[in-house]
């Protein structure tokens, strides 16, 4: 059960959770009226609303303008705790540039695949190209393989680049350390393997970890959740 607004904090995962998935990344679409409704909903939990996604904040920041309260991106490689905050940044160093180019020639060569950057790691998408999959997968294998710093992440029909030891848990703890979300229950939606880090580090603190493919079907399951919960004033019923 979803504790009540006033013990709740409610972390969101962006594309497949709130957002419909696209083509591209640079695709989605925020639909009329979505934002009206996340704010309903922020102000009913205190301010304690976070976006929790491997997309940069400034990505977030362009697509939902100042909405959420705070803002974890690139799977908790960057994390904006408040308003006005800085972002914090773990102290771990980008990937090689010769890994970089070859992720450009990557998508050069499988024309569909998009190439992703990020400030401490990077993606190739190919859901423009699902052929390319296996040959994008073992070529950033290729690159990774033994290194100490940096994994390999699948995702949905996207291969990342990221630093060990950063992920969406990390970012749930971060946040659930701070103003407003200190002391509150997390509540982690999430529809991707990116986001299991995150439903495992909320339940790990007493919370809840939602699947959206379980609970609400998609990412409009989710959004009518949502516009039921700001129209109730009350947590909406889960399908």
């Amino acid at each position: 059960m979803i504790p009540p607004f006033a013990r709740a904090a409610l972390l969101l995962d962006l594309d497949g959770t709130l957002l419909d998935l696209a083509p591209t990344p640079d695709e989605v679409v925020v639909p009329a009226g979505l934002l009206d409704v996340v704010r309903t909903v922020w102000a009913r939990l205190d301010g304690a609303l976070a976006i929790v996604t491997g997309r940069p904040i400034e990505t977030v920041d362009k697509l939902l303008g100042d909405v959420p309260y705070a803002v974890a991106g690139e799977h908790g490689g960057a994390v904006r705790s408040g308003p006005g905050a800085p972002i914090e940044r773990p102290d771990v160093r980008p990937p090689p540039r010769a890994w970089i180019d070859r992720a450009a020639a990557l998508e050069a060569e499988f024309p569909g695949s998009i190439l992703e950057l990020k400030a401490r790691g990077f993606g190739v998408h190919f859901r423009l190209a699902p052929e390319a999959g296996p040959a994008i997968r073992n070529a950033l294998a290729e690159l990774v393989a033994g290194s100490e710093d940096f994994e390999l992440l699948h995702s949905l029909m996207l291969y990342e680049v990221r630093p060990r030891g950063i992920d969406k848990g990390t970012a749930v703890g971060l946040l659930m350390r701070r103003e407003p979300f200190l002391g509150r229950v997390p509540v982690f939606i999430g529809d991707d393997v990116t986001d299991e880090d995150g439903m495992r580090a909320a339940r790990a603190m007493g919370g809840i970890g939602l699947r959206v493919q379980d609970v609400f079907g998609d990412a409009a399951g989710v959004r009518a959740w949502l516009g039921e919960t700001a129209a109730r004033g009350d947590w909406g019923a889960l399908p």
